[in-house]
């Protein structure tokens, strides 16, 4: 009896994108305003942020789908900083509470960038670095550089749908 073997990588095609890493120090919305001069997109902010239940992180999410070229652009937030309550000390100086917080990174490799834009599409080099030398110049951005998806572990944490 003949055994067929099923591989599901036929089925699933791996999605295409590249992602860049941005380091500025200014806030999402002017980022992606300064994003939209440059690129001549129109990036707007996401209803639904990427939200992590489990240490209940939420990143700031811009998107814009280019439908004629079949391009999506997501500007993310690398970092999102939760605050908690620590232990209560009953018999503090300043009252009961006291608060803390913890730095939640959406790609824990990179933990230097500050955003990243993911652009969902077969981008060649050469449009790829056109879009860098792009954002290169806006001022307030200090680097930015392309980073190799095929060497994330969390790649899993970039899927926004």
């Amino acid at each position: 009896m003949a055994v067929k073997k099923l591989l599901l990588d036929d089925f699933f095609e791996e999605e295409q994108f590249s992602l860049i890493g941005i380091h500025c120090t200014i806030e999402d919305f002017r980022l992606a305003f300064l994003i939209n001069q440059v690129l001549d997109i129109r990036l707007k902010r996401n209803k639904d942020d990427v939200h992590f239940s489990k240490d209940n992180s939420v990143f700031a999410l811009f998107d814009f789908d280019e439908k004629q070229q079949h391009i999506s652009y997501h500007l993310v937030a690398n970092i999102c900083k939760v605050k908690h309550d620590q232990n209560q000390q009953l018999n503090s100086l300043f009252g009961d509470e006291n608060f803390g917080s913890t730095t939640h990174f959406l790609l824990p490799e990179y933990k230097k960038v500050n955003y990243l834009l993911k652009i969902e599409t077969d981008l060649t080099f050469n449009k790829e670095k056109l879009i860098l030398n792009k954002l290169l110049k806006i001022p307030q951005v200090v680097t930015a550089y392309s980073i190799d998806v095929n060497t994330l572990k969390t790649k899993n944490n970039l899927i926004f749908n």
